[in-house]
């Protein structure tokens, strides 16, 4: 029998050897790290299931603290106010950020109907400091805040505290805009308040047509050129 070229004789040889090598390596990694590689496979199917776990159970608590939510806000509508605050108080303290927000931003509103201006501005100033709420809850506590105190506030206070809302990008623009411009006007720099006046007439969807209508009439009293983008009318 013929043998097959040496070539090809040293190529099975090669092949051979090489998959006893890759075997052995195997073997010995498996006998060295075997219970380690198993350890590791083990604590990452652990790590999975409580993640989607946990997942599950957030979206799960969400939900809950929705539905408790809503149900505080129908015993305010039913004019319960005295059992939704408890109710209301529970969310905000087993809550995620943003229920627990407006579940104490409900109960500043609610303290602020009993005319205790003292007791829901306290309300309001926790959420502002807390930095753990989302910030679009705690500009509008912010804005709640500085409404309830503004009789008893320098107008310098009141323009330090909103100066970051009262911009036109800001959403809060409307209403914070016309604080510091009423302050501008206590502190007798009417230039700085017909402009503000000015910006807040035109600061279009950003801002509600009724406070954009005294913007432009208060404008216009001072002096500035302002143009109300729901009517399109001037003022001068």
């Amino acid at each position: 029998m013929a043998l097959p070229p040496s070539d090809t004789t040293n190529e099975a040889f090669v092949r051979e050897v090489d998959e006893e090598y890759r075997r052995d390596r195997l073997l010995n990694i498996w006998r060295n790290y075997g219970r380690w590689i198993i350890i590791a496979v083990v604590a990452a199917l652990v790590a999975l299931a409580v993640w989607l776990y946990m997942g599950h159970r957030s979206s799960s608590a969400a939900g809950v603290q929705g539905e408790q939510y809503d149900a505080a806000l129908r015993m305010v509508e039913e004019n319960q106010p005295d059992k939704a605050m408890p109710e209301l108080d529970k969310v905000a303290k087993n809550g995620a950020e943003g229920y627990a927000a407006m579940a104490r931003i409900t109960q500043g509103n609610l303290l602020l109907q009993k005319g205790d201006a003292k007791g829901a501005a306290a309300k309001f100033a926790e959420i502002t400091a807390n930095t753990s709420y989302p910030q679009p809850f705690r500009d509008l506590a912010l804005l709640r805040q500085t409404s309830t105190e503004y009789d008893t506030l320098k107008p310098e206070q009141v323009i330090e505290r909103l100066k970051g809302l009262a911009v036109p990008a800001s959403p809060w623009f409307g209403t914070a805009g016309e604080m510091v411009a009423a302050s501008y006007l206590k502190q007798g720099k009417r230039a700085d308040a017909g402009k503000l006046y000015g910006q807040i007439a035109q600061g279009g969807e950003n801002v509600p047509e009724s406070i954009r209508q005294r913007a432009v009439t208060l404008a216009g009293v001072l002096g500035v050129d302002a143009i109300d983008q729901s009517t399109g009318n001037t003022t001068r």
